[in-house]
C-alpha cells in the first residue's frame, strides 16, 4: 500500500473526542467546533443534564455522534466508574477507544490569598489539578497511539491580577504536568500540549467578565485585540490543535488571549 493511500485511509478513520466541561463555557464551543469537523465526541458535565443534552442535540449531525456524560471531576474514588460508563458509550458506538482528550473543566476562585481557607485550596486542585491527573492516567488505555491530548491553563500563570493566586497557581501545575506527560507518552505517538485561554466572557466565575462593562473595558485596555475573549475563540482552534497537520506540535503551552498583557 502506497504511503498516500495509507494516509488516506487513516483521515478517513472514524475520530472520537473526549471533553470534559463539554456543557457550557469553552467546552460547548470545543465540543461543537469538533463535531462540524465530522468527530464524534462524548463530553462530561458536572450537574445540569438538560443542558448537557441541550449541547448534545446541538452538535449532531449526519454521521456524527455525541453523548454527554456526568462526571464529578474532583471526586477521584467515582473515576473508575466513570471510565467503565465511557467504554460502554464507545462499545455502543462501535468503537473502543477515542483519539482525542481534552480536559477543559475547571472551577475558579477569587479570594485574596490572605483568606484563602484551605477547604478552598484543597477544592481548587482536587478538581484542576489531581483530577485531571488521574483521570488521565485512567483513560491512558482507551487513548489510540498517535492520540492527542490537551490540558486547559491559563493566562493567569504568565501574568498577574489581584486575588487570583490559588486559581492561577492549581493552573500553574497542568502546564509541569504536560510537559511530562509529553516525554512519558511520546514512544505512544500521543502528543500532549496546554492551552491557556486569557480572559473570556463566558459564564464562568458568575459571568463576571461577560457581564460586567467595566471590567470588560479593563479587559480591552491590556489586550492587543482591544476585547475579551469569547468561546468562539477557543473551540476551533482546540479542533485545529488537534488536526493531524499540527502532529509535530508537542509539550507546548499556546496561548490564546488576544494578545493580553504583552
Amino acid at each position: 500500500m502506497t504511503s498516500e493511500l495509507l494516509a488516506m485511509t487513516s483521515n478517513m478513520r472514524r475520530r472520537v473526542a473526549l471533553v470534559t466541561g463539554g456543557s457550557r463555557g469553552l467546552g460547548r464551543a470545543e465540543v461543537l467546533a469538533l463535531a462540524a469537523r465530522g468527530i464524534d465526541c462524548l463530553f462530561t458535565y458536572s450537574a445540569r443534564r438538560d443542558e448537557a443534552e441541550k449541547v448534545a442535540a446541538e452538535a449532531r449531525a449526519p454521521g456524527v455522534e455525541v453523548h454527554a456524560l456526568q462526571l464529578d471531576q474532583g471526586n477521584v474514588p467515582t473515576l473508575d466508574g466513570f471510565v467503565d460508563r465511557v467504554k460502554a458509550t464507545l462499545a455502543g458506538m462501535g468503537v473502543e477507544r477515542i483519539d482525542y482528550l481534552v480536559n477543559n473543566a475547571g472551577i475558579s476562585n477569587h479570594t485574596a490569598y490572605a483568606e484563602v481557607t484551605e477547604e478552598e485550596l484543597d477544592r481548587l486542585y482536587a478538581i484542576n489539578f489531581k483530577g485531571v491527573f488521574f483521570l488521565t492516567q485512567k483513560l491512558l488505555p482507551l487513548i489510540n497511539d498517535g492520540g492527542r491530548i490537551i490540558n486547559t491553563s491559563s493566562g493567569l500563570v504568565r501574568f498577574v491580577f489581584p486575588d487570583l493566586i490559588a486559581y492561577a497557581s492549581s493552573k500553574a501545575s497542568l502546564e509541569t504536568f504536560t510537559r511530562y506527560l509529553a516525554h512519558e507518552l511520546g514512544p505512544r505517538g500521543i502528543t500532549v500540549n496546554t492551552i491557556a485561554p486569557g480572559a473570556m466572557g463566558t459564564d464562568f466565575n458568575g459571568g463576571m467578565i461577560r457581564d460586567n462593562a467595566g471590567y470588560r473595558e479593563r479587559i480591552a485596555g491590556v489586550t492587543a485585540l482591544g476585547r475579551p475573549g469569547v468561546p468562539d475563540d477557543i473551540g476551533p482552534m482546540v479542533a485545529s490543535l488537534l488536526d493531524d497537520s499540527n502532529r509535530w506540535i508537542n509539550a507546548q503551552r499556546i496561548e490564546v488571549s488576544g494578545g493580553m498583557k504583552l
